[in-house]
């Protein structure tokens, strides 16, 4: 994997490892949110909520869109496709064989 994708990778699952991120991301992902609507369900000030959002919009995974005095979020569904796609292409790896039978590992 290039260099660029896996940064590109790297701000997605750090922007979703904080717990208000990954909420705001799951709320979005019915529909369409007001940033009034999502500081509605966060003890969060303004200026928070404003900065989480920026981070889930520079990695890609919100779009937001200035609707008058309101920003309106959404979520990217080409980067969520992306995401989609990078796990679906992981495979579990084969159990290596006991080679001794006898010995158990703690």
């Amino acid at each position: 994997m290039p260099s660029d994708e896996c940064k590109s990778y790297a701000a997605v699952f750090k922007a979703l490892g904080d717990e208000t991120r990954l909420k705001i991301f799951r709320m979005l992902s019915c529909e369409e949110k007001c940033a009034c609507k999502i500081l509605d369900e966060f003890d969060i000030s303004q200026s928070t909520l404003s900065y989480h959002m920026k981070i889930l919009c520079d990695c890609g995974l919100v779009n937001g869109r200035r609707d008058g005095i309101w920003m309106r979020y959404t979520i990217n569904a080409d980067t969520l496709a992306r995401v989609r796609d990078f796990f679906a292409r992981i495979e579990p790896a084969e159990p290596m064989a006991d080679l001794d039978n006898d010995r158990i590992c703690c």
